[in-house]
């Protein structure tokens, strides 16, 4: 006895149609299922395919940045070199120029003999008489003066005989140039000083006696 006995022919035929769209909902639902595994069977190996370039990528981009990494390395070590030898050209022009100039600074003590002479005869002069001669020193002072020296006392030298006419200086003193130039002027001569006037009063001290000859007037 069948499922449908007992029903009539219009709800057979409909049990029949709802059986038959239950078959053919079954056969597309399997194939669905079908076509649904394939597409994850497939993913999994299209999704393996560009893993496997992105490690290779991910190895190759080592190499390639290595490689302009050590482009550029060479043309930077090779500037500086350059620089540097371009920063040893200036240095080398620069210390041209110190040598030049040294050698022009010997020639000024030469050219400032002038102004030293000018120094000189502000110096203090104290000229004193040592001969029976009156006045001498006197007028020893006035040639003293009219030639540009500075004489800042007058006097007489009575402890002893001086031979000539001598200029005496403190050595290593302004003393010592200023003598030597007064004495070259006038024509008599000029030496350190001696025992007896050791301590005296600092300047040249200038003794007369009666070699020295006074310049004539006119």
């Amino acid at each position: 006895m069948s499922v449908f006995s007992g029903l009539s022919r219009p709800l057979k035929a409909a049990g029949v149609a709802l059986i038959g769209v239950a078959v053919v909902a079954a056969v597309i639902g399997g194939v669905t299922v079908l076509n649904t595994g394939g597409d994850q069977n497939a993913g999994p190996s299209t999704s393996g395919e560009p893993t496997s370039p992105g490690g290779e990528s991910s190895s190759n981009p080592q190499p390639s940045s290595s490689a302009p990494s050590s482009a550029p390395s060479s043309p930077a070590s090779s500037a500086p070199a350059s620089s540097s030898a371009a920063s040893s050209a200036p240095a080398s022009s620069q210390a041209g120029q110190p040598g030049g100039q040294p050698g022009q600074q010997p020639g000024q003590p030469g050219q400032a003999g002038p102004d030293q002479q000018a120094t000189n005869k502000w110096v203090t002069l104290r000229v004193y008489n040592n001969s029976l001669i009156k006045h001498l020193a006197e007028q020893a002072a006035a040639d003293f003066r009219s030639s540009g020296w500075n004489v800042a006392e007058v006097g007489n030298y009575s402890q002893g005989n001086i031979p000539a006419t001598t200029a005496y200086f403190r050595p290593g003193t302004d003393e010592e140039a200023a003598a030597k130039q007064l004495a070259k002027e006038f024509g008599f001569q000029a030496q350190p000083r001696f025992a007896g006037i050791q301590n005296s009063s600092p300047g040249v001290i200038v003794i007369i006696t009666k070699d020295y000859q006074p310049k004539q007037k006119g």
